[in-house]
């Protein structure tokens, strides 16, 4: 047991949601799943043994790397300043001991940690109990409800990214000091739900506007509810996304600051928000066409099998995403019960390949500046890139062909009251496509294409001139 007669108390600190942002329970569930999908069905029984027993066997099927956890900078910068004060600093964790024990590897900061193993879960009053064992003096680094316990037998109490409970109960029972530098904002939410990637989901008025139905009401609201209910489907599988690539992209030199990586939303919060996302989109879905729903349940099934496998897969990864994007325009379809054109689909399969090239291409191109560098869960290196550039340049011509093709179509006759009136779009598209490889080979170009064209006044310019154009082939 410690001498009391210390002059500064030993300061234990808890390690989830405290020392790092992040809550390696739910971390560890998510790699232990990415690793083997069958641990989704069998984490319940061991659950059901105890929270314990849980952990431990996660901690068997599941590796965080320490160095890339969010932190709260200012208490770590605390922590640092009272180090060099020679104190005593303990890391007090609930998470399984092979996480503790990487963190203090880690980082020289702490002198020693005491954890959960597979017998006991070191939360709440057995935390209190496992430090009143080691030393009656001491100060203690929490976060959560479950914390006051401690605080209250502490001498100093330190509440870090406190949780909406703690700062309730932090009205009443006030704290030494508090460190919160992650303030829950609607705009970190407009971030991570990707509010901005709905623009893709616009795809699905395609078969609208071709067919000719975007001045019927019913149409048009059975659109708008698709696109709703597409945008919330689309908003829950980046969540998702995020989860699976949660250390891929904290190493990642942009995608670190993406709200979860950087800690700023909880792995709880984003599990609820993404269940929320995914009752919604099927709610609105229902009232539309089956067949659309069959679209919705294809695309949620293709996008957790990409999140989880295809997109470490050379070549495959592409396609996906290209047949994603495909996908909402036959989404789009379903819900006026309208039949494609074959040369319509055909153009969507090589444009958004080509596209999908450029996100690589420009990935690839971030990433230049190191010799051995492959882009993060994926297998494509800097060697790459040409023969990347070469399929995605050809893609991109081939659309122009496909397009050729779809303009000179018998059935457009019955479509467009001014089918020629399309060839206006062509020399429009290629100039697109033109500067979005000139601006990927340049090492100008966003690794997203969409946000680029959003940003970029000639995209802009160019697409709506191209939408307007085929709004008057149908009007005119």
């Amino acid at each position: 047991m410690e001498d009391d007669s210390s002059p500064q108390s030993t300061l234990y600190v808890d390690l989830d949601g405290t020392f790092t942002k992040s809550d390696l329970l739910f971390e560890s569930l998510v790699i232990a799943i990415k690793n083997n999908p069958l641990v989704l069905f069998i984490f319940l029984i061991w659950l059901l043994k105890g929270k314990a027993y849980l952990k431990h066997q996660l901690a068997q099927r599941a590796d965080i790397q320490s160095k890339y956890l969010p932190l709260n900078l200012e208490f770590y910068s605390f922590l640092l300043e009272e180090k060099a004060k020679n104190r005593k600093i303990v890391l007090a964790t609930a998470s399984h001991e092979k996480y503790a024990k990487n963190v203090c590897d880690e980082y020289d900061l702490f002198d020693s940690f005491i954890s959960s193993d597979i017998n006991s879960n070191l939360k709440g009053e057995a935390k209190l109990l496992r430090i009143q064992s080691e030393t009656k003096k001491f100060s203690y680094a929490g976060n959560s409800k479950e914390d006051f316990v401690i605080f209250d037998r502490s001498e100093e109490s330190y509440l870090v990214n406190p949780t909406n409970n703690a700062k309730k109960l932090a009205v009443n029972s006030p704290t030494s000091k508090t460190f919160d530098d992650t303030p829950m904002t609607w705009m970190v939410w407009f971030r991570q739900l990707r509010v901005h990637q709905w623009a893709k989901n616009f795809l699905i008025f395609v078969p609208l506007i071709v067919s000719g139905q975007f001045l019927v009401e019913n149409s048009i609201l059975s659109s708008v509810l698709g696109f709703i209910s597409f945008s919330c489907l689309a908003s829950a599988t980046y969540i998702i996304n995020d989860l699976i690539d949660l250390e891929c992209d904290r190493r990642h030199p942009r995608k670190k600051n993406r709200p979860l990586a950087a800690g700023k939303i909880s792995v709880v919060y984003a599990n609820v928000a993404a269940f929320v996302l995914f009752f919604l989109a099927f709610t609105i879905a229902s009232v539309l066409m089956d067949e659309f729903i069959l679209v919705l349940a294809v695309y949620l099934i293709m996008t957790v099998t990409y999140s989880l496998k295809i997109k470490q897969y050379i070549g495959m990864d592409v396609i996906a995403l290209a047949s994603l994007y495909t996908l909402r325009i036959i989404a789009g379809a379903a819900i006026l019960s309208v039949t494609l054109s074959f040369w319509l689909l055909s153009f969507s399969m090589f444009v958004f390949l080509s596209l999908a090239m450029i996100k690589r291409c420009a990935e690839l191109k971030s990433f230049k500046r190191e010799p051995n560098a492959r882009i993060s869960g994926r297998g494509y290196e800097l060697a790459d890139y040409f023969v990347l550039m070469s399929i995605g340049t050809s893609s991109a011509m081939l659309s122009i062909l496909m397009f050729c093709f779809y303009i000179n179509s018998n059935v457009l006759t019955d479509q467009y009251q001014k089918p020629i009136l399309l060839w206006l779009v062509l020399p429009a598209f290629c100039y697109w496509m033109m500067i979005m490889w000139l601006k990927t080979n340049r090492g100008e170009m966003h690794d997203d294409p969409l946000v680029f064209s959003l940003k970029n006044k000639g995209s802009i310019v160019t697409i709506g001139f191209m939408g307007i154009i085929a709004l008057l082939a149908q009007v005119l």
